[in-house]
C-alpha cells in the first residue's frame, strides 16, 4: 500500500509499505478514505519530538472497515468510522475513570508513572513515534485499528467524510480545552492560536454559552479564518505586553476567565527567544503559555492543549500560586467527548470542515506537510484523499 512514512527531521515521503495484519483478537483494519495534517504532527517533522526509524504518520483518519478481529462484536466489514486518536484498551484504570491517553496497556515498552522527557510517557497514539506505543498511523491506504472493539465509531451516511473526520482529535481536542476551563456560560475566552485546535476551541466555547470569545495570533490571514469559521474577536500578536493588556481591557482590567494555550513548544520565536532557550538548554520555548497566565484573571483556568514534551526550569510557579491559577492540559480524552460531539454535528450545531483550506492527494502529502509548516498558500488545514 501507499503509505506517508517519516525518514527524519522535513523529511518525509509516500513510499510503499506493507498492508496492516490482524495482529490480536481486538484489531481491526480500516481502509482510510480521508485523513489530516495534524499541528502535532510538525513537532516530529520538525525533530522536536525524537524518532529514529522510519514509520507512518497521521492520527487523524476515518474510513470502512474492511477486516476484524475475533474479539470485534461491534463492528463489521462495510462500516464507515472516525477513529479516536488515542489507542486505549477501554478496561484499564486510567480508561474507567475516562482517561484514554493514559492507558495503562497500550504502550507497554515505555509507559510508566514519571512522565519523562524520553521515557516513562503515557498511552499510545496513532502515528506518534516509538515513544507513544510505535503503531502505524492513518496517513495511508490502510491502518491496523488496535482495540478496535472500543475506539472507533459508526458515523451516519448522511454526513460526509470531512463533516466528522475531525471527531478524531481538533475537536475533541478543542472542546476538552473549554470543558477543563469550566466554562459554563457568561465567560471571558482567550485562545491563544489561531490554527484548527484554536478554532475548534473557540466553536466549544459558543457550544458551552461563553460571552466573549477573542483568538490571538501573529498571522492576521489565520485571524481572519478564525474570524470567519468561530465568530470570535481577533487580536493579532505584535508583542506579549500589547496582548495582555488588550484582553484585560476587554475584561475591566481583570484577565480573561479561561485562557486557552493552543500552540505549544514551537511558537513563532524571535532571535531572542532562540537565544534564551539556548542559555537555558530547553527545547522551543514556553513563551505562549507564560502570556497565557498573565492574561487570564485572579483565579481563573488555564488550559494547554499545545504539545509540551520538554522541561522549563523558568515556569512562573510565584504567579500561578500568587493570583491562584488552576492549571489543566494533556493530551485530549476524546474518546469522553466523541459520542457527545458527533451528535451536535449530526444536528448542525456546529460545523467542522470550515477550517479546511487544502485537500491533496495521499501522494502530494510531503507537499501538504510543507506548506502547513511553513505557512505558504495561507495554509490552515491540509485533508489528504488516500
Amino acid at each position: 500500500m501507499k503509505a506517508l512514512v517519516y525518514h527524519g527531521m522535513k523529511d518525509v515521503r509516500v513510499d510503499n509499505v506493507p498492508d496492516p495484519e490482524i495482529k490480536e483478537d481486538r484489531d481491526a483494519i480500516i481502509r482510510v478514505t480521508s485523513t489530516a495534517i495534524c499541528g502535532s504532527d510538525l513537532h516530529i517533522y520538525n525533530g522536536g519530538i525524537p524518532q529514529p526509524r522510519p514509520m507512518v504518520l497521521g492520527h487523524e483518519f476515518m474510513g470502512i472497515v474492511e477486516e476484524v478481529g475475533r474479539g470485534v462484536t461491534n463492528l463489521k466489514r462495510g462500516d464507515r468510522v472516525v477513529v479516536p486518536f488515542p489507542i486505549a484498551c477501554g478496561h484499564c484504570f486510567f480508561c474507567n475513570h475516562h482517561l484514554p491517553g493514559h492507558c495503562e496497556n497500550s504502550n507497554p515498552e515505555h509507559y510508566g508513572p514519571e512522565g519523562g522527557v524520553l521515557t516513562e510517557k503515557g498511552g499510545a497514539l496513532f502515528g506518534y513515534t516509538d515513544l507513544y506505543g510505535g503503531y502505524d498511523g492513518g496517513q495511508a491506504e490502510y491502518v491496523r485499528v488496535p482495540y478496535a472493539d472500543h475506539g472507533p465509531r459508526i458515523v451516519p451516511d448522511s454526513l460526509t467524510d470531512e463533516q466528522v473526520l475531525f471527531l478524531t482529535d481538533i475537536f475533541p481536542t478543542g472542546y476538552s480545552g473549554i470543558d477543563w476551563g469550566e466554562v459554563q456560560g457568561g465567560e471571558i475566552v482567550a485562545i491563544f492560536g489561531a490554527g484548527p485546535v484554536g478554532i475548534m476551541a473557540a466553536k466549544s466555547a459558543w457550544l458551552r454559552g461563553a460571552a466573549r470569545v477573542v483568538i490571538i495570533d501573529p498571522l492576521q490571514y489565520r485571524l481572519d479564518k478564525a474570524k470567519a469559521t468561530a465568530n470570535c474577536e481577533t487580536i493579532r500578536w505584535e508583542d506579549r505586553k500589547q496582548v495582555i493588556e488588550e484582553i484585560r481591557a476587554m475584561s475591566g482590567g481583570r484577565g480573561a476567565d479561561v485562557c486557552v494555550e493552543a500552540v505549544g513548544f514551537e511558537p513563532m520565536r524571535d532571535l531572542l527567544d532562540r537565544v534564551k532557550a539556548v542559555v537555558n538548554f530547553e527545547k522551543g520555548s514556553p513563551k505562549v503559555l507564560e502570556a497565557c497566565m498573565s492574561a487570564v484573571r485572579r483565579g481563573g483556568i488555564v488550559s494547554v492543549l499545545g504539545v509540551y514534551p520538554a522541561y522549563y526550569d523558568n515556569f512562573p510557579v510565584g504567579q500561578f500560586f500568587d493570583k491562584g491559577i488552576k492549571l489543566v492540559g494533556g493530551q485530549a480524552p476524546a474518546h469522553k467527548h466523541i459520542d457527545k460531539l458527533l451528535q451536535y454535528v449530526v444536528e448542525g450545531r456546529v460545523r467542522l470542515d470550515d477550517v479546511i483550506s487544502h485537500r491533496l492527494p495521499l501522494s502530494e502529502a510531503a507537499h501538504g506537510y510543507d506548506i502547513f509548516r511553513n505557512k505558504k498558500d495561507d495554509c490552515t488545514k491540509v485533508v489528504l484523499k488516500p
